[in-house]
């Protein structure tokens, strides 16, 4: 692909995208949405259908709101291998993958959606993050040979829920890749200017509520979603898709091997069905109460075309995995994404013997 000519995540990370308005949000029935996916679709009539569409394999959506960071060099996978919680070093080109940048204690700082193209590194991050993300790259380069870029202006990211169609001309494919119970898709780092012209010859389009359900069905966190100041990555489940365990030193891996080998997270991701009878859905930062205590916080909701109301939320490890809940004041039942016993893999092979 050829390279363009100019070169602490939070909900609030979005606020770079205030005056961001999509060209998509002039399609037939665009209901503009809400921070932090602001300057898309929320939906383009009928959400729904939306997600059918997008389980069954058909529709694209939107996500030129998200960032794009592109990291050149010969030294590039050497180089992030040794930063981020993913092994790198042998990634193949066109081979999907996810990592994440964490604090010097561990805690999550960005989520990163990556391919390698065969001469530099793509990665899409969260809306309005790739400045802090690209500065830190920046400063930690020393003399080696790569190149951090936030390309941002110059390619949008569009998910496709077909991952066997054509590629758009000077566009890169990150795929492919599974959202849930949907087929399997690839996301398109695509041309900015080219956004309205692929829009123009591909149907069904979907807006993030139809997106966003099928991430929280399929249990996957989002980066200042499920995250806060205090995150780690054992209490969302990223072990299993963003860290890899047998790596070298890298930020914040102290923490990881102390969990995976001797403790357990103090908070556990969870998936909630929420009763269907109020009309609202828990907001993001509403309390998860037991017998009326807080035990956490809701992170994620939608409604789902076939679930209903839906949940994820952060909750501390120790609530029993078959207690009853209250998300928003709304009752919730909990499904266990994270167990309570994750991590402390060491001590229980010592237990054992």
């Amino acid at each position: 692909m050829p390279s363009p000519e100019s070169s602490a995540s939070t909900v609030d990370a979005a606020a770079r995208t205030t005056g961001y308005r999509s060209p998509l949000l002039a399609l037939p029935g665009a209901v503009p949405a809400e921070s932090p996916d602001e300057g898309v679709a929320a939906h383009y009539g009928n959400p729904h259908a939306e997600q059918r569409a997008l389980v069954e394999g058909s529709g694209f959506v939107d996500l030129s709101h998200r960032g794009v960071v592109r990291i050149g060099g010969k030294e590039r996978l050497s180089w992030l291998h040794s930063l981020l919680t993913q092994h790198l070093t042998e990634l193949a080109p066109h081979t999907p993958t996810e990592a994440l940048l964490l604090d010097p204690q561990g805690r999550v700082e960005h989520a990163l959606y990556v391919v390698d193209d065969g001469e530099a590194t793509w990665a899409h991050v969260e809306p309005g993050t790739a400045p802090a993300l690209v500065a830190f790259l920046t400063k930690m380069r020393f003399l080696l040979d790569v190149d951090p870029q936030d390309v941002t202006d110059d390619y949008a990211v569009v998910y496709e829920a077909d991952a066997s169609g054509p590629v758009p001309a000077g566009a890169l494919v990150r795929g492919p890749i599974q959202l849930g119970e949907a087929a399997q898709g690839r996301e398109i780092f695509l041309p900015r200017p080219a956004l309205s012209d692929y829009a123009a010859t591909h149907s069904h389009p979907a807006g993030t509520w139809a997106y966003e359900a099928l991430r929280i069905a399929a249990h996957r966190p989002r980066a200042g979603l499920e995250t806060d100041e205090r995150a780690i990555p054992h209490e969302l489940d990223w072990i299993s898709t963003a860290v890899h365990l047998d790596k070298g030193c890298y930020r914040g891996q102290e923490t990881v091997a102390r969990v995976e080998n001797l403790g357990h997270p103090p908070r556990r991701l969870v998936f909630l069905h929420l009763d269907g009878t109020p009309e609202h859905l828990p907001a993001h930062g509403d309390p998860v109460e037991l017998d009326g205590r807080a035990v956490g916080v809701v992170t994620s909701s939608a409604r789902h075309y076939e679930l209903g109301p839906i949940a994820l939320a952060l909750v501390k490890r120790t609530v029993p995995v078959d207690a009853q809940l209250t998300a928003g004041g709304v009752a919730a039942g909990q499904e266990v994404v994270v167990s309570p016993e994750a991590g402390g893999n060491a001590r229980e092979r010592l237990r054992g013997r």
